[in-house]
């Protein structure tokens, strides 16, 4: 029998405690399981960081891309729908800078005519964008919806303001970094 050390010896001694990797084997791997875990919770919660990084970033770049489209059909809509005789040719131009393809090319060979219409009825239409909508756009390509008011006045009017409302639709594409209109047609 072994005496316990400064006892009286009559008492016996008591094993101390077990280590605590004796005592509990299962703790080692259910710490082992949970760091594991954890480690997998950080990465998953990273991918989603990420993913919503890129998310946002199309997002603002699919925004920017609608504004520009709605910015570059309102002024081309303005410019068709704004013409005065008096300065003819600039209303014209206006027109052509937003235009391309065959939108470019029709307007272009009628514009000898079109002056020639607007100086001899005295033709003068102002008006504004009330709206415009967004219907499709991709990178290079969209279609726009516009309704507009306004006023025409010609020799045909007795040169008074009579109203005027019109819905255009407009086909944009993107060139060289612009938005230009290659299709512009009045619907109902």
């Amino acid at each position: 029998m072994e005496v316990a050390a400064g006892g009286a010896g009559d008492e016996p001694v008591t094993p101390g405690p077990e280590p605590r990797a004796r005592r509990h084997p299962s703790l080692n791997l259910v710490l082992y399981v949970l760091a594991l875990l954890l480690a997998c919770a950080v990465v998953f919660g990273g991918v989603l960081v990420v993913q919503e990084h890129r998310d946002r970033g199309r997002a603002a770049v699919e925004q920017e891309r609608y504004g520009e489209v709605l910015s570059a059909a309102r002024t081309e809509v303005e410019a068709f729908i704004n013409i005065d005789y008096q300065r003819a040719q600039e209303s014209i131009d206006a027109v052509a800078a937003g235009a391309t393809g065959d939108f470019a090319k029709q307007y272009d060979t009628s514009t000898k005519s079109v002056i020639e219409v607007l100086q001899r009825n005295k033709s003068v239409m102002d008006g504004k964008v009330l709206w415009a909508g967004v219907v499709t756009v991709d990178s290079d390509s969209a279609t726009v919806i516009a309704a507009t008011t306004g006023t025409v006045a010609n020799v045909s009017t007795d040169n008074q303001p009579v109203a005027r409302y019109f819905r255009l639709k407009l086909d944009l594409q993107k060139v060289g970094g612009d938005w230009l209109t290659a299709n512009l047609e009045f619907v109902g």
